[in-house]
């Protein structure tokens, strides 16, 4: 394990070489996942028409954002167990988060599989679903959750690697993931004219082909554990100090989603152009979320591990330096969006009405990016030592109930631009507040450590 420490060389290299020599596989890892999902809603708009954009993209995206972003924050309590005892160099503390994890994930994608099935209708008509869009929306939602264990025993599998410094091979399996959906795409939909159907089938076997190849490396590939079929139970301490971790976080994204699927809900009612444009941008506008997203999970590995070594000036310097990088891209990607952004809208349709809607989005929401990466920054960095309820509590007051009250009380009758204002507002309330309890706490959570330690 000594020697898997010195290769990675989070705990003794370079800190902005580090994250960056990370954080790239895993963005480009990221915009595999993105783009297949993107092909997806391309083929479907360009083919299919703007009906069968709105039914991929519009309201089916923001319930499985939903769920898929509540598991995945769940998860986040596992591979911080497993970085910090990667760090500290406990094997058996490593196995056994490892085991946990995964019977975690397979009960929990079988679980919610079944519950989104069941529920799709229901949950569709709650959010002002056009009744021309119910059909394909819910037969779209039906086959994904079908195979929601695959998405969830993938993105479990791909967080245990990154969590142990290997963001190489997720990538490497997105990449293949990705040609496979891809191809898929173009025979199902193009050739035997499948529509909603070839696509969400197209979708459903590239995930399960995910599942099996990082299955496979970490029960044949990793030196430092070995995922064994008989070992996959439950270990009760350890799964609740994951919870203790993993559900403030999961509880936060799924708030997050649900307080989208709300906006999505009073977009909804302004029509299916304003769906095909928020669908639209959506697509354009999660470049920036991958891109944040793959920064904080870089970091928290980081911060994960050197905490766990109790490396306490790392810790601090990496969230420092991992910050900086964050907000200049952030800048940076802002200025490249408001430039294009009527070519980017144009890649997902012809409609000249929907781009323009969705240019009145771009406008209104982008130049807050910037905003955000101080929430995903600090928060990722108290993640990966351990803290989350008050980072938690923070976001789910700040940016969830906030956007709840707006769009409730203030924006019906008001149109489009009143709607979306509520993201750039909720998100510098929450960056204010999240940065304050930041420093507070840091300051706080090292002399601590540093007192143990004498």
């Amino acid at each position: 394990m000594k020697a898997q420490e010195k290769q990675n060389g989070i705990l003794e290299g370079v800190i902005w070489k580090q994250l960056l020599i990370f954080f790239f596989p895993i963005l480009i890892g990221t915009f595999f996942q993105q783009l297949y999902n993107t092909v997806d809603t391309v083929i479907v708009g360009q083919f299919a028409g703007k009906e069968a954009l709105s039914s991929v993209g519009g309201s089916s995206s923001q319930i499985i954002n939903m769920v898929v972003g509540f598991f995945t924050g769940l998860t986040a309590g596992g591979t911080v167990l497993i970085s910090q005892a990667y760090g500290a160099g406990h094997r058996r503390r490593l196995e056994d988060a490892l085991h946990t994890s995964y019977a975690f994930g397979i009960i929990g994608g079988i679980g919610f599989g079944i519950l989104g099935v069941v529920s799709a209708s229901f949950v569709l008509r709650l959010m002002n679903t056009p009744s021309e869009l119910m059909e394909m929306s819910t037969l779209y939602i039906r086959i994904y959750f079908s195979g929601l264990v695959f998405v969830f025993i993938y993105n479990m599998g791909a967080a245990i690697l990154r969590a142990i410094g290997d963001s190489r091979r997720p990538l490497y399996y997105l990449v293949v993931c990705c040609i496979v959906n891809i191809v898929l795409d173009l025979a199902l939909v193009l050739y035997f004219g499948l529509g909603v159907l070839g696509v969400a089938v197209a979708t459903l076997i590239s995930q399960a082909v995910s599942a099996f190849l990082v299955t496979w490396t970490l029960m044949r590939k990793v030196e430092c554990m070995k995922l064994s079929v008989r070992k996959i139970r439950i270990h009760r301490e350890v799964l609740k100090n994951m919870l203790q971790i993993g559900f403030p976080s999961g509880l936060q994204a799924s708030m997050y989603s649900i307080s989208n699927m709300i906006v999505q809900a009073a977009l909804n009612l302004l029509g299916v152009d304003t769906m095909a444009a928020w669908t639209a941008y959506g697509k354009i506008d999660s470049i920036f979320w991958m891109i944040n997203s793959s920064f904080g999970i870089a970091l928290t590995t980081f911060v994960g591990q050197n905490f766990g070594a109790g490396k306490w000036d790392r810790v601090k310097r990496g969230t420092k330096v991992c910050l900086g990088m964050a907000v200049g891209t952030a800048i940076c990607l802002t200025a490249a969006l408001m430039t294009a952004g009527r070519f980017l809208l144009g890649i997902f349709t012809g409609d000249a009405a929907v781009v323009e809607i969705g240019l009145t989005m771009m406008r209104g929401i982008a130049p807050a990016f910037v905003m955000f990466v101080f929430i995903e920054i600090f928060s990722g960095s108290l993640r990966a030592q351990g803290y989350t309820f008050v980072t938690t509590v923070i976001s789910v007051l700040g940016v969830c109930v906030f956007r709840i009250i707006w769009v409730g009380l203030i924006t019906p009758g008001q149109g489009l631009k009143r709607v979306v204002a509520c993201y750039p507002i909720s998100w510098i309330m929450c960056a204010v507040l999240v940065s304050a309890y930041y420093f507070y706490k840091q300051k706080r959570i090292i002399a601590q450590m540093e007192g143990k330690d004498r």
